[in-house]
């Protein structure tokens, strides 16, 4: 029999529920004993998923570029906890990326570099990913990684490892990218590209729309918590030497999307006083 969750077990066990077998094992109430499995069951997946020591990030994030006012960026939304931390890179003049699935943050960084150097985001990807000493093969595979860049012309490429948590891929359009795991299907990104290209205004809104349509595609299949957006341009943002326009984050709601958009439209009340 498999041991219950120690912490249940204590609770249970003070409060009486509890009787034990002859052969001193406890005997639980039918459906209370299933209820117990299966929050052992969810606790395991959580640190064991497919060899892994904890939840992969379910992910789908939008980058986008603007021609008309050179501004570029991203939006992403994530059943975990502050997405924002650690998907979205995004340097004025240069570009923005986007690193997610089995992630290594240092992806972001180094595509900034390289687009600084002058690099097409295709050959960024391919640079980065096979320059990836791949340290934890066992449990953190480059196989599985996800992984976005467009620069400041909007040029984008993007990659999708052969081990990333499925549904999973991205889609190109014109000055923009889409791309997610563990997501409903394929149309989530498809939806995405085809509301970013669609939507007139901000490239906030433009963001936005990309993300509320791939949400109502499906989205990611486990749910929601949390959502982020990053959009810079050269000296773009209020105050002197700031390349920031916006820099958004709904860390811990449910419904991060709906948050971003409120957060979204205030900041354009500041921005057209």
């Amino acid at each position: 029999m498999r041991r219950p969750n120690r912490a249940f077990l204590l609770i249970i066990t003070a409060l009486g529920l509890t009787s034990f077998s002859p052969a001193g094992s406890p005997a639980w109430p039918g459906e209370l004993r299933g209820a117990l499995a299966e929050i052992e069951d969810r606790d395991l997946s959580r640190r064991t998923v497919e060899g892994r020591p904890w939840d992969t990030v379910a992910t789908f994030s939008i980058l986008g570029f603007d021609p008309s006012t050179g501004e570029v960026g991203g939006a992403v939304q994530s059943r975990v906890f502050s997405v924002g931390n650690g998907v979205l890179w995004a340097k004025a003049g240069v570009g923005a990326a986007a690193t997610q699935a089995i992630v290594d943050v240092s992806y972001g960084p180094q595509a900034l570099a390289l687009l600084g150097k002058g690099l097409a985001p295709k050959e960024i990807i391919k640079k980065i990913w096979d320059e990836d000493p791949d340290p934890r093969p066992q449990d953190w595979s480059k196989q599985g990684r996800q992984f976005a860049v467009i620069n400041s012309a909007g040029d984008v490429a993007a990659f999708t490892g052969p081990k990333a948590t499925p549904w999973a891929g991205h889609k190109l359009g014109k000055y923009c990218t889409a791309q997610g795991n563990i997501l409903a299907g394929e149309a989530v990104v498809s939806k995405m590209v085809e509301a970013f290209e669609n939507t007139p205004g901000h490239l906030s809104l433009r963001l936005l729309a990309a993300l509320e349509a791939g949400q109502a595609a499906g989205g990611d299949k486990r749910g929601m918590q949390s959502a982020a957006m990053l959009i810079v341009k050269k000296n773009g943002g209020v105050w002197l030497h700031n390349d920031v326009v916006l820099r958004l984050q709904v860390d811990d709601n449910p419904e991060p999307i709906k948050e971003l958009r409120r957060l979204v439209e205030k900041a354009a009340q500041q921005r057209n006083r």
